[in-house]
């Protein structure tokens, strides 16, 4: 069950790519950073699912991958955003984050190859900030990127809870493991139709104008 979830979320992905990549290209109305995003997102998936078929550990990759998906996300958000208080915040988060992030794996190299409570919280919680910035100024702008949002905010909050069990998942039974990948695999594929349905909604109706 669980490489079914799995292997849909790699078709959904690299479906998303092609679609918002065309809509790019084709167009010039897909934010180049969230395509980006995308393009990153596939590459990491692809590169985690050869490492853990040949028996690598995967946890750096997955580390790179947090890091990675807040700078790329909070560059997007970032040329989302009008007011300058809240772009000085994303750019000044991301800076700080990752002068710390540096610090700690310089102090202990061991949180590189293992799941970093620190670092996961710290990321994945900073993209939901600068979302929720997103949100408010939608109120009163036009919804961009409506659909993609709450994809990120309910997918980062769900999967930050997973992964801080999955850091302790040594602990626990082999059922319970498991589980929390499954739930995980699951959320992820939520998360890609909410980006599947942002492009229907926003790019779809554009490809013959």
């Amino acid at each position: 069950m669980i490489n079914f979830l799995i292997y849909s979320v790699y078709l959904i992905l690299l479906l998303n790519l092609i679609l918002y990549s065309y809509s790019f290209f084709r167009k010039g109305k897909a934010n180049v950073f969230f395509v980006v995003y995308l393009f990153f997102m596939f590459i990491m998936q692809f590169s985690l699912e050869v490492m853990y078929q040949i028996g690598v550990n995967n946890l750096f990759a997955i580390n790179i991958f947090f890091i990675g998906q807040m700078i790329l996300l909070g560059l997007f958000y970032n040329s989302l955003l009008e007011l300058k208080s809240q772009k000085l915040f994303v750019k000044s988060s991301v800076i700080c984050a990752l002068l710390f992030l540096g610090v700690q794996f310089t102090l202990d190299s061991s949180q590189f190859l293992k799941f970093n409570l620190t670092e996961i919280t710290l990321t994945s919680l900073l993209v939901v900030v600068f979302a929720l910035f997103h949100f408010y100024n939608m109120l009163t702008e036009t919804k961009r990127f409506y659909y993609v949002t709450i994809g990120i905010v309910f997918y980062l909050l769900a999967s930050t809870v997973l992964f801080l069990i999955g850091n302790l998942s040594s602990e626990l039974d082999n059922d319970v493991k498991y589980l929390t990948w499954m739930l995980n695999a699951f959320l992820a594929i939520v998360f890609q139709f909410f980006i599947l349905y942002e492009w229907k909604v926003s790019f779809s109706n554009k490809i013959n104008d």
